[in-house]
């Protein structure tokens, strides 16, 4: 049975059947794993990650588990998500094959490797479903505690529904009752994301279960070399709660012991359900039969003794053990379990490899006919044969080795009457299965950012000039009325309004919980945000400066960005990340690491605006849609003086679109940010010498110039630099690329196109570390100049 019974309230039968009904669900569990492996060592899987060894903790854990729910974990959970009813046996072959078929690996369409679990927050349409009238997965991530930010953000989130009014809960929360459930392998547990998020956990007190199983090992790796006193819950006990003081409830228990398995979980989700308390539970003495995965054998790294304790503290020999000392099954019965588990997976594996091969056959097939038929009247039918019949020779083909053979032929043919032909079928082929690998980068949904159109600022005369801090707070505040479930949160944002006073007096207007101080650790403000987008909230979390997203980009990078690719569309967490950067004081203050940030986070969108009321803008069009972005706001722009908007919270800066904010005809420069203060102050200068520059400011790094205005530019103007304060290589490098390649901007040019970047060094510290280290006024103007001189020399005669 899924769903908890105590066995007080169950006749002994009842009883008899759900604790059966359990061990088959472990038993079918275990046969996937072996089957699994051998499929891997055949060559029909690639790799193979399983959960054998864990089966009768996660029966325990999925009893207490509830509608509602969400589970962040561990990539050997298979038997948790076949008792909670989310994954059938054919789906768990189709998952190690990667079959890219949604209805067949409902967990990743194919993307992930086995072992990587996931439900449908969405349908395909992208719009959310009931998640309260079903049980939840977050979806995994291989990165080692990886898992863990997320999961206390997904824990944050009952928190919220509970306690702050006004928010509309359908679909996402009865009341704030539900917990999140976390599990970890023990060795993991040394990543310093799990001690950050165990800590984070305490402090907030959020309705968190968190599993660590423990086998003793992390690989090859002894638990002796992973963790102080080989104990991960006694090292945590100053976490323990008591009287006094807030914090865990922190329970032991051995992981083959049924019985006892199962009384811990319902204590557990007793007390993170009802009292908000996170609880730890250490699951003790587990095995891992197969070792780690299916690239080594734990014969190499166990010695015979722990061989033979392994093999009698099993948890399923354990439990067969415990089932007939205690008269609920005899062996015989417990025999015939077992073979029927063996066929039951058998046909399972079967059925998933058929479903799997079969319409890449077909292809196949279409693709040696479409071939043989060229070959009749090809002058080299030779060869095309020969391809023709070496890909029919395939028993099990691959998708590979089809597109290879077509596009082989087609270079035989090419000049050949069947070529259209061949490659008219290799166009619609690629168009039909390249989106099985590639969609769902960005949302796919009527809520994606190219929906939203531009809302101009609207002033009239009562606008004053007012320090731009003071738009963007005022701004802040039109959201938090206009949208309840949104929410703020990062160092120093609560009680002083963050540092540059964008939300001063928020959290006094708002409470606590929605504009909230967080303690100095960005990867798990970043897990809290991702969390709670998961559920349903409109998070907004703070990263004090950009230099310190570096602490939570691979969070970022591997969960965040990956999300709606990972899960083919079916889960989407639209978190607001805020920063600020650019040119300030020193090396840990005035970063630009942008080329860094756009090639690690592909999947979410990285706006630059150049002023608090684009940034605002920014912002109200990001909660119309259902995409993650990050806003880099101007570090040294919060003082500057700009015009207040009448219509706040409503005006709409455009996502992937830029601005000509000088119109020129000699030279178009191009920059984001800070930087394009100095570029404009230059292109004044430049006018002096009589050189007419036309300025774009990009706006947003990715989408970028999603209209392809900047070729346009370029066929007035003939000539392009662009100015970034990145280091040389970084983002101007991407910039280029998108503008030369992507946009074909090499028609037009008369000029080398040229970039200006920082020095390859960190800015030094103070006005003139600033001046020496990154693009000036003077760099600018010399650099352009240095180009009209290259075009025209008498005019434009060499400063040096």
């Amino acid at each position: 049975m899924n769903q908890t019974a105590s066995k007080e309230t169950l006749s002994f039968e009842d009883f008899k059947t759900e604790v059966i009904n359990d061990y088959k669900i472990a038993v079918v569990s275990r046969e996937c794993s072996l089957l699994g492996r051998r499929e891997v060592l055949t060559g029909k899987a690639k790799f193979g990650i399983f959960g054998d060894g864990k089966e009768v903790p996660q029966l325990a854990m999925a009893k207490a588990f509830k509608n509602g729910d969400f589970r962040s974990g561990y990539y050997r959970d298979q038997t948790f998500m076949m008792a909670i009813g989310q994954m059938t046996v054919q789906q768990f072959f189709a998952g190690l094959y990667g079959h890219t078929d949604l209805n067949h690996d409902p967990m990743s369409a194919g993307r992930q490797m086995g072992g990587h679990f996931a439900t449908h927050s969405l349908d395909e349409n992208g719009n959310w479903k009931n998640l309260t009238q079903q049980k939840n997965s977050s979806a995994d991530i291989s990165p080692t505690a990886g898992q863990m930010p997320r999961l206390l953000g997904l824990a944050q989130a009952s928190k919220i529904y509970r306690n702050v009014t006004g928010i509309d809960q359908t679909n996402f929360s009865d009341k704030g009752n539900e917990v999140a459930w976390g599990t970890i392998g023990n060795a993991s547990t040394s990543e310093g994301l799990f001690f950050e998020t165990i800590n984070a956990a305490g402090v907030l007190q959020v309705p968190m279960v968190m599993s660590v199983w423990d086998d003793e090992y992390g690989i090859s790796v002894h638990a002796r070399y992973q963790t102080t006193k080989e104990d991960i819950s006694e090292i945590l006990k100053g976490f323990q709660r008591d009287e006094e003081n807030k914090g865990y409830e922190i329970m032991d228990v051995k992981g083959w012991d049924y019985p006892a398995l199962v009384e811990t979980y319902q204590r557990a989700s007793k007390i993170a359900r009802e009292e908000h308390v996170p609880v730890l539970i250490h699951v003790y003495e587990l095995t891992q039969p197969q070792g780690h995965s299916t690239s080594g054998s734990h014969e190499r790294y166990k010695n015979a003794d722990r061989l033979a304790w392994e093999a009698e503290y099993d948890c399923l020999a354990q439990m067969r053990k415990w089932l007939i000392e205690n008269n609920i099954v005899t062996a015989e019965e417990i025999e015939a379990i077992d073979a029927q588990a063996k066929k039951d997976v058998l046909e399972g594996k079967k059925a998933a490899w058929n479903a799997f091969v079969e319409p890449i056959k077909a292809e196949q097939q279409e693709l040696v006919a479409l071939l043989n038929s060229i070959a009749a009247s090809s002058e080299n039918k030779v060869f095309i044969e020969k391809y023709a019949n070496d890909l029919a020779s395939l028993k099990e083909p691959i998708r590979k080795d089809i597109i290879t053979t077509a596009r082989k032929v087609l270079r035989l043919i090419v000049k050949e009457n069947g070529r259209a032909q061949l490659a008219a079928w290799i166009t619609a082929y690629t168009e039909k299965i390249q989106p099985k690998f590639s969609s769902h980068l960005f949302s796919q949904s009527d809520k994606n950012v190219t929906t939203v159109k531009e809302v101009l600022p609207a002033y009239d005369e009562t606008s004053e000039e007012v320090d731009a801090r003071l738009v963007l707070r005022n701004n802040f505040d039109a959201i938090f009325e206009k949208h309840p479930e949104t929410l703020i949160f990062g160092e120093d944002s609560g009680n002083i309004g963050d540092v540059n006073q964008g939300l001063e007096g928020m959290q006094e207007k708002y409470g606590e919980l929605r504009v909230a101080d967080a303690g100095i650790r960005e990867a798990t403000i970043l897990g809290q945000g991702i969390g709670m987008a998961m559920r349903g909230l409109r998070p907004i979390a703070e990263i004090q400066y950009l230099d310190y997203l570096l602490y939570a980009i691979q969070i970022m990078s591997d969960d965040l960005a990956t999300l709606q690719y990972r899960t083919a569309g079916r889960q989407k967490a639209p978190l607001i990340v805020r920063t600020r950067g650019h040119r300030l004081e020193g090396i840990w203050h005035s970063g630009s690491p942008m080329g860094m940030i756009i090639n690690a986070i592909r999947g979410i969108h990285v706006l630059v605006p150049r002023n608090m009321a684009k940034a605002a803008g920014f912002y109200n069009t990001l909660l119309e849609t259902d995409e993650p972005a990050l806003i880099v706001e101007c570090l040294n722009g919060y003082r500057l003086k700009e015009k207040m908007p009448t219509n706040l919270g409503e005006f709409k800066t455009p996502i992937g679109v830029v601005e000509t904010i000088k119109q020129g005809s000699d030279i178009t420069l191009v920059s984001y940010g800070s930087t394009l203060r100095l570029v404009e102050q230059a292109a004044k200068e430049l006018l002096e010498v009589g050189i007419d520059a036309e300025i774009i400011d990009i706006q947003s790094l990715l989408p970028f110039d999603i209209n392809h205005d900047i070729v346009k530019s370029l066929a007035k103007t003939n000539r392009l630099l662009v100015i970034d304060e990145d280091v040389p290589g970084g983002a101007s490098a991407f910039i280029l690329q998108q503008i030369i390649d992507e946009q074909k901007g090499y028609r037009h040019l008369d000029s080398n196109p040229e970039t200006l970047a920082s020095k390859a060094h960190r800015p030094a510290y103070g006005t003139d570390g600033d001046y020496f280290s990154k693009p000036s006024v003077e760099d600018i103007f010399e650099k352009v100049y240095g180009m009209m001189h290259e075009v025209n020399p008498s005019k434009y005669p060499s400063l040096y």
